[in-house]
């Protein structure tokens, strides 16, 4: 295997981290009409890290290829992967269908051997389903190795070795190309598109498919019953001693 790195980076376009999502009527999932959308955070933590490898390592990587699965409008997010840095893109628009994590793993499986990638970066989740599964089921799909939850990515040979964040510190792994790495917030700060590059990316090619050309079915397996607000939490009280904080947790009979 040749040690040039072709990287896939899949992007998602979601409602501004920055925004509180609303419940709409129906109470079967997000109001969406009016709302700013941008990239999925962890999505552009991957394409940070697929640029910074990159430019670290000249010759290194031959190719980063951002895809994103989503509606005709996750153009936009594939212009700012192009102006950030990403060489081709992808989208397969689906509409406004919610596709689930097994029917995007699936997609991107055929993506990957159409663009005969050698290592996907993907964010660990999207902000908005927070399933993350994406990875993890595209390395079983694949029979890659995959380091989830990346917080630092080195590259020697075809050789990748990944720090992760665990629940008790940090873990590292070692692995063989072709791999699959999902990455956690810790592992960059993605930079910001400057505007002579926003423009240029315009114009670039964007190729467009439907799921269909691509030869994946996308059947539903989950079904949404009821989404709602979380209970609203009483406002808490201080105290000024911690007499007085005892005497106020027996009020309450918590001790």
């Amino acid at each position: 295997m040749s040690n040039k790195l072709k990287i896939l980076v899949p992007v998602k376009r979601v409602i501004d981290f920055a925004i509180k999502p609303r419940i709409n009527k129906a109470g079967t999932g997000v109001d969406t009409k009016g709302v700013k959308f941008s990239m999925n955070p962890f999505c552009d933590i991957a394409l940070e890290e697929s640029l910074r490898l990159k430019e670290a390592n000249k010759g290194l990587v031959e190719k980063i290829h951002a895809v994103s699965i989503g509606p005709t409008k996750a153009q936009d997010i594939l212009r700012t992967a192009l102006a950030k840095g990403a060489d081709s893109t992808t989208l397969v628009d689906v509409g406004d269908e919610e596709v689930e994590p097994l029917a995007v793993a699936k997609l991107l499986q055929k993506v990957v051997e159409k663009e005969q990638s050698n290592l996907v970066i993907l964010g660990k989740q999207a902000i908005d389903d927070d399933s993350n599964q994406t990875g993890q089921i595209l390395a079983g799909l694949l029979n890659w190795p995959q380091a989830t939850f990346a917080s630092k990515v080195e590259v020697e040979g075809d050789n990748v070795k990944v720090t992760r964040e665990v629940d008790g510190g940090s873990d590292t792994l070692s692995a063989k190309l072709p791999m699959i790495i999902t990455t956690d917030l810790r592992l960059n700060e993605p930079r910001y598109a400057s505007l002579p590059n926003i423009m240029k990316a315009k114009k670039k090619p964007l190729e467009k498919l439907k799921a269909s050309d691509l030869g994946i079915e996308l059947s539903k397996r989950l079904k949404t019953l009821k989404l709602e607000e979380p209970a609203s939490r009483e406002a808490g009280i201080k105290v000024d001693s911690v007499d007085e904080l005892v005497a106020k947790l027996k009020e309450a009979k918590a001790i």
